[in-house]
């Protein structure tokens, strides 16, 4: 598996740009042309159960991302080498300080109700998002801008740092110089809402109501989907081609997969594992591999007594055999991975994670000086129907052969249940956990995973791990005036967390999608998701 690495740009934001840390990624194209004008017909394509309702500020998990991809433009875009792209709604975001932002937006955006995507629609939805009294997941990643500790406290009903300065203006102070800003700002939990939305907050996530190049035609009924249809007055550049999706939820992937083999769903974006060779001669152009920014953990469950010692977390991830594994379970098209920053970004450094390499020996003797007790099991959690049962089974046998600890496999709860079990503590051992960067940096790798103030519900580190110098250094980095120095601080941050260990990270991966001769021109893009405006039919 070749990584490849491409370099980012800084630029200085008193030009309305940032920096951007790049990433790698692309497909070996289905066949057909991108751009503009549209094929017609419709297609289909699986997804999971989402967590929760189809509302971007609540929606961090991959399954709803794909649905609010297709129904939601953002602020910025992304060009496939990782650079901001003011594709989305803002026609320039500026600053003089990288603390005090001023969002100018486009003429013409239109929800898919006809009102209009204007300032106080961005200035709202953040509003939302932000306080914690409406248990946003995305909440956290507001958490920047100043007013938001307040909010945190209930001292406030809205952050301090927006202001509505017209329609088309809005101004956003933040609590620091924070030079990523506009990169950040392209992610879900930044996308505006309709007035629709807070009329019924609890019923809009199941008819959605976005900006995107699709609007929903239909209600999202769990366990089967929801069905959208191409906004015929969408204001972007990326016009959809097709006139609709219909997104098919399934609870297991092996299902979805035999249904693209018989031609009942046309774009199945991450296939089973054992699957994986056969499916180049059955798919021939049709099957896309894609190098992606995700990185596979497991993750510990710090706050139960069994796990909250770092050397037995260290201990597990050095008896895991990961070269083993990927040439065993995924046809060698997963890379141990040797750090907590993926090499899709600046500020990767190989082997910056001593932990990850296999050491049996220097693992026993850890787990001895901690104490642990081995003739207990150690409980293995995933989600059910997605394809970790082999790899998660292959961890559990190293377990049992390097450390004499016998598992026990936890699969049984589908995507939707097993999020909130995690965010309520539920995890008795260590958990399969995923994360691809949400804009392309290396801070997208430690903030959201690993501080205090992205424990759920309004943040995704289901680890529950704290360290304050963590939370400094990424301050740190934050507020620097170069690439150099914030990636300096960010990898002294990741060297206190590597040592910590909350999250074992596994495996940088690609990931394998079929699509059927039904559609072409299918890529998955750098967030590990189809791009579905670009999808034509062919018959």
């Amino acid at each position: 598996m070749n990584l490849r690495k491409r370099r980012g740009a800084l630029v200085a934001a008193g030009i309305a740009a940032a920096m951007v840390l790049s990433a790698c990624g692309g497909s070996d194209d289905n066949g057909g042309e991108g751009g503009g004008g549209k094929s017609g017909g419709t297609f289909s394509a699986y997804i999971s159960e989402p967590k929760s309702p189809l509302v971007p500020g609540n929606t961090t998990e991959s399954e709803g991302a794909k649905v609010i991809a297709a129904l939601w433009t953002g602020l910025v875009g992304y060009s496939e080498d990782g650079e901001v792209e003011y594709s989305g709604v803002a026609d320039s975001i500026e600053s003089e300080d990288n603390q005090n932002w001023t969002i100018k937006l486009k003429d013409g955006w239109t929800f898919h109700d006809g009102t209009p995507v204007d300032a106080e629609s961005f200035v709202n939805a953040w509003n939302y998002t932000a306080n914690p009294q409406n248990a946003q997941d995305g909440g956290s990643y507001l958490s920047r801008i100043a007013g938001y500790d307040e909010l945190e406290a209930g001292t406030a009903t809205e952050l301090s740092g927006l202001k509505v300065e017209d329609d088309q203006t809005f101004t956003v102070e933040l609590k620091a110089p924070f030079a990523l800003f506009p990169a950040v700002v392209g992610y879900d939990a930044f996308n505006p809402l309709p007035k629709a939305f807070f009329d019924d907050p609890e019923g809009f996530g199941t008819k959605p109501i976005g900006n995107g190049p699709f609007q929903a035609d239909g209600e999202f009924v769990p366990g089967q989907g929801i069905k959208v249809k191409r906004f015929e007055d969408y204001a972007g550049e990326d016009k959809a081609k097709a006139d609709g999706i219909d997104f098919v939820v399934y609870a297991d992937q092996a299902t979805a997969y035999t249904d693209a083999q018989d031609g009942n769903v046309d774009i199945v974006d991450v296939i089973p594992p054992d699957v994986i060779e056969s499916a180049k001669d059955e798919f021939g152009d049709g099957f896309i591999n894609t190098e992606v920014s995700q990185i596979t953990y497991l993750g510990f469950p710090t706050y139960d007594a069994r796990f909250q010692d770092p050397r037995v977390r260290q201990a597990i991830s050095m008896a895991i055999d990961r070269d083993a594994i990927s040439k065993a379970i995924f046809s060698g098209t997963r890379t141990a991975a040797d750090s907590f920053v993926s090499p899709a970004v600046d500020g990767y450094r190989e082997g910056s994670c001593a932990y990850c390499e296999l050491d049996v020996d220097k693992a026993n003797a850890l787990l001895d000086e901690a104490g642990f007790d081995r003739s207990k099991p150690v409980e293995l959690w995933f989600n059910a129907g997605a394809g970790h049962d082999a790899w998660l089974e292959a961890v559990g046998n190293q377990l049992r052969q390097n450390l004499d600890v016998d598992f026990q496999l936890k699969g049984d709860l589908d995507f939707s249940q097993y999020l909130p079990l995690g965010e309520n503590k539920g995890f008795t051992g260590p958990f399969r956990y995923g994360w691809s960067f949400d804009y392309p940096a290396a801070e997208s790798y430690l903030t959201p995973l690993f501080t205090p103030q992205s424990f759920p519900p309004t943040g995704s580190n289901y680890s529950f791990y704290s360290n304050e110098k963590v939370v400094d250094l990424i301050a740190e980095g934050d507020k620097a005036e170069s690439e150099d120095e914030a990636i300096k601080a960010y990898q002294q941050a990741e060297d206190l967390i590597a040592e910590d260990m909350p999250m074992a990270p596994l495996f940088f991966t690609q990931i394998q999608t079929v699509a059927t001769d039904h559609v072409s021109n299918v890529r998955i893009d750098l967030f590990q998701r189809p791009v579905w405006s670009e999808v034509t039919v062919n018959d």
